[in-house]
């Protein structure tokens, strides 16, 4: 978001007593509420938390979310493995997090209860499905006696809900056994939440009777589901307040938004950029999570000329789409941190090839395949050098979920101008979580149409006219491109080095230097915007440098730092290479440099190297992002040493 507001803001959570319902319960408005909903992976929470996010996007709240869901294709119902989770920030002024901890956790079972109990702060709300508090299922958990019985939840404020049973009951009328009916309990539950927090309930109901389009039964039972635990909310003495959050009205730029997830953001702009471009796109991928959204999406959309390949598997797909790049299309590969060792040496033919290729890499936990659907940054280095040889690839990190949109045109414009493979690193956290999103006007986007070569371009002694595809553009170093089947274009393509200009197969050392050396500059003379701090006092002797999905926490961190009467600079890097001209020209402004990462200090490793500055790492791995909170006590800790 671009819109600014106080810290106080971002961290109040005070509330003004409204007016009275007409059935007598208290309103009250609050400016922030953090919402998870918790249960086992088949209770449908991540549909729950998108519907709720959905409502609230179009009822104009600034929002951010977090889905969290099991490794595992299917753990055991009711362990601590198998429960999803889906955490909603929504707020009437810029927010930047899906925020540390929930004001409220709906707990589907005893697992969702205890999993997600230890991020609850005292005085939270916590409802509760009574129903699933079985002596079986509190075992399977490890809870010897009820916790809804034996005080441990005295501190927070419970809502005991038989939600499976009151779901069962309203629906009766439908010709259901109770095992479908009880399929239908998320939608009570987001009813419940519905009526609790004031959000539109026509867009989930349109929604419901599209999604069973075809089971109408199914489809008019959850709507039924959905009603009930919106009345139920109204009626029941338990719930003897509810709340409102007034839309974001000055947080935004005036336009045109939607909500948006990173993958969706970035597929859709792929899709600009081809049509920038005036070039088919070509998206040669194997599934994998989390990246395999993308392949999904671009799918559906055949109308913009735009190609999906399901390889067999990772070879394939980034052999398909290099392919298509030598063809005259924008080639595109999807993957995560596993697919890129196996599509290395693609990539580096790319770089041999000089042919525009992008490579999404949605960054995931590793090693190997390591935790699927958990976020992490740790695919840094191995964008930057996991290739044989000297094989320079530009890198380029969205810092935002509709951030993605930009950062991939950013990333197909380098790709198309300089004739090179681009690294675009995404990751699971950006992926999965979404934000409010304006929609841009055609004319705010860049032209990124490209010349194909048409004919000779080079002389010989004796007069002739020739074709060499490496003679070079003397601003970008680029090639020339050469469609094939253009008459007179003919040229040697392979992995086998290259002479300068003719594109002969050449085992002369000097050319190989020559040739090495030119790819390096080639990345090196990319023209990336210089990077901008943000240091309102100028006065601040700490620069805290992030890249990529900790632009969130980084952010509200520093805002906190600031209202409490700190002093802290703020810059962010689009561009990991090459880096901004002025990169180390900021870095040495400041005393002290603090890089957090979701690694073990990659970047910090990097900015070390290259320019010599004590940079810190502040650095976790625990496949979710960092909290606001955490990064701010740290922050106060290197500014108060």
């Amino acid at each position: 978001m671009t819109s600014q507001v106080s810290a106080q803001a971002e961290q109040a959570e005070g509330a003004v007593v409204g007016e009275q319902r007409s059935t007598g319960k208290e309103v009250r408005r609050l400016d922030r509420v953090i919402i998870r909903f918790a249960g086992d992976s088949g209770d449908g929470m991540q549909l729950t938390g998108d519907r709720f996010t959905s409502e609230t996007a179009s009822f104009g709240n600034d929002l951010s979310t977090l889905p969290n869901f099991p490794a595992e294709i299917r753990a055991p119902a009711g362990t601590l493995p198998g429960v999803s989770s889906f955490q909603l920030h929504f707020a009437d002024h810029d927010i930047l997090t899906p925020g540390d901890a929930p004001n409220v956790l709906v707990a589907m079972n005893p697992a969702a209860l205890k999993a997600n109990l230890g991020d609850v702060p005292r005085g939270a709300e916590i409802i509760v499905n009574t129903d699933e508090f079985t002596k079986r299922a509190m075992a399977k958990v490890g809870y010897e006696t009820s916790p809804l019985e034996d005080g441990s939840l005295a501190a927070y404020h419970v809502h005991p809900v038989p939600l499976t049973t009151l779901t069962v009951e309203a629906l009766k009328s439908f010709e259901l056994s109770r095992k479908e009916a009880e399929r239908s309990k998320n939608m009570f539950a987001l009813g419940l939440l519905s009526w609790m927090y004031h959000r539109p309930t026509d867009g989930t109901e349109t929604f419901l009777r599209a999604k069973f389009a075809k089971k109408p039964q199914v489809a008019e039972a959850n709507v039924t589901a959905f009603r009930a635990g919106w009345n139920f909310g109204e009626t029941t003495e338990d719930f003897a307040v509810s709340y409102e959050v007034a839309p974001a009205s000055h947080a935004f730029p005036p336009g045109t938004y939607r909500n948006i997830s990173g993958n969706l953001a970035l597929s859709y702009g792929l899709i600009a950029a081809s049509q920038q471009a005036d070039l088919p796109l070509f998206l040669g991928s194997y599934p994998i999570t989390p990246a395999s959204d993308i392949l999904h999406e671009l799918s559906k959309h055949k109308n913009f000329g735009v190609r999906t390949f399901q390889a067999e598997d990772e070879i394939a797909g980034i052999g398909a789409a290099l392919g298509a790049a030598f063809g005259g299309s924008l080639g595109v590969t999807t993957t995560s941190g596993p697919g890129v060792a196996l599509k290395s040496e693609t990539i580096g033919l790319a770089v041999s090839l000089e042919l525009p290729l992008l490579i999404v890499d949605i960054q995931r936990g590793g090693p190997s395949t390591g935790l699927p659907t958990k976020t992490e940054q740790a695919d840094l280095l191995q964008a930057m050098y996991g290739r044989n040889g000297e094989a320079p690839v530009p890198v380029v990190a969205p810092a935002t979920p509709a951030d993605c949109f930009d950062a991939a045109l950013e990333a197909v414009r380098i790709a198309l101008t300089y004739r090179t493979p681009v690294f675009l690193l995404s990751d699971g956290y950006l992926a999965n979580g979404s934000e409010p999103w304006r929609i841009p006007d055609l004319d705010e986007l860049p032209d990124l149409r490209v010349q194909f070569a048409t004919g000779p371009n080079h002389e010989l002694e004796d007069g002739s006219e020739v074709f060499w595809p490496y003679k070079r553009d003397p601003h970008t170093l680029a090639r020339p491109w050469a469609i094939p089947g253009t008459p007179g274009l003919e040229h040697r393509i392979g992995g086998i080095e290259k002479q300068d200009g003719t594109g002969n197969i050449s085992y002369d050392p000097a050319n190989h230097d020559h040739m090495v050396r030119t790819r390096q500059a080639k990345v090196d003379g990319i023209e990336v915007p210089d990077i901008a701090v943000d240091d309102p006092g100028g006065d601040a002797t700490l620069l805290v440098l992030g890249w990529g999905s900790t632009y969130g926490p980084i952010t509200a961190a520093v805002r906190r730092i600031r209202a409490a009467g700190g002093a802290v600079a703020q810059a962010h890097l689009r561009h990991l290479n090459p880096f901004p001209r002025n990169l180390g020209e900021v870095l040495g402004r400041y005393e002290k440099v603090v890089v957090p990462e979701m690694n073990l200090g990659q970047l910090a490793t990097l900015l070390r190297a290259t320019y010599l500055v004590d940079a810190r790492s502040f650095t976790q791995v625990r496949g979710l992002p960092f909290k606001a909170e955490q990064l701010a006590q740290a922050l106060k800790e290197a500014i108060d040493e």
